[in-house]
């Protein structure tokens, strides 16, 4: 598809009120990005814009892309992102980036949210407690992933490696699919953007698709997530992840 003479979409309506100096020190790339990331990518899309955003960030979250990351905040603010839905993707983002990399990404959420009138600490979202996260956190597990799909991972897992298992259905299901704010489905989604935007994870993407599948989120949708990532993460780490859709969901 040619860049279109006639963008759909201004570079400032991407970027709301940032001041890039690159405009004036590298126009010819600025101006063949902001033509593929505003009009040839996002006319091709059927996301509505607040999930395409929200799967966005969980991306830049994941590659580490702060600069791109903090702009696009005040861009989802905008487009009706809620302050909480911003902080439920960046604490969705621990089980899978770390604690190491998201911590600035937090402190740099919360310094946009305070900058656009947001109080601070936002309300509470978790479901469990220390004593019910394990149980709550395997049901939804099986209910994402397959209960026979996790039997086998437990029943499977060495003995000096069971440990792992119960850590991820405590922590990453008990600790964080279980949280309100984001429905599952749509977590679901920022999962699959973050481990395709973290390249080297080619199984677990491939798991993803397959639970994205179990929740509601089809091939259609799991291509047109991958597209909206390309500006941000690059074609090898875009082929790879709809190498994986292919793979799960191939096109009928």
């Amino acid at each position: 598809m040619a860049p279109s003479d006639a963008p759909s979409t201004r570079p400032d309506d991407l970027f709301p009120g940032r001041v890039s100096s690159l405009r004036d020190t590298d126009p010819e790339l600025v101006e063949r990005f902001e033509a593929l990331a505003t009009d040839e990518v996002r006319r091709a899309s059927r996301l509505d814009p607040r999930t395409r955003l929200m799967v966005q960030l969980a991306a830049l979250i994941a590659c580490r892309g702060l600069g791109e990351y903090r702009g696009l905040v005040a861009t989802a603010l905008a487009a009706g992102v809620t302050p909480v839905e911003v902080r439920e993707i960046v604490y969705h983002a621990v089980p899978y980036v770390g604690m190491g990399p998201v911590v600035d990404v937090l402190l740099l959420t919360n310094e946009v949210l305070t900058e656009h009138g947001v109080d601070l600490p936002l309300p509470g979202r978790s479901t469990t407690t220390p004593a019910d996260r394990a149980a709550k956190g395997l049901a939804v597990q099986k209910e994402i992933v397959g209960g026979d799909v996790v039997d086998a991972m437990y029943a499977n897992a060495p003995d000096d490696e069971a440990h792992v298992q119960r850590l991820l259905s405590a922590n990453c299901f008990g600790d964080h699919y279980t949280r309100l704010g984001i429905d599952v489905p749509t977590r679901e989604l920022l999962t699959f953007a973050m481990l395709v935007a973290l390249g080297g994870c080619d199984p677990q993407v491939r798991g993803h698709v397959a639970a994205n599948r179990n929740v509601g989120n089809g091939r259609e949708v799991l291509v047109d997530v991958v597209t909206q990532l390309l500006p941000f993460i690059g074609y090898p780490r875009t082929l790879n992840g709809l190498r994986a859709v292919d793979d799960v969901a191939p096109a009928a």
